[in-house]
């Protein structure tokens, strides 16, 4: 069975991938945390870069 999932998202997209606001997501961007690609006037983030920025978090015995 295929990967159905996309390849690229844009912010709307990703925020709503990853349930976050589109501003955070800008935000994000920004500050360098998330990689973003521009192609023309449009922006495109790779759902493999979103998945790699949604790291756990350490349970409260690992600290």
């Amino acid at each position: 069975m295929p990967d159905e999932r996309p390849r690229w998202l844009s912010i709307t997209g990703a925020a709503v991938w990853v349930s976050l606001s589109a501003k955070t997501i800008r935000r994000k961007i920004a500050a360098g945390e998330l990689r973003a690609y521009r192609c023309g006037k449009t922006i495109r983030i790779k759902t493999d870069d979103l998945e790699a920025m949604m790291r756990p978090v350490p349970s409260a015995k690992d600290w």
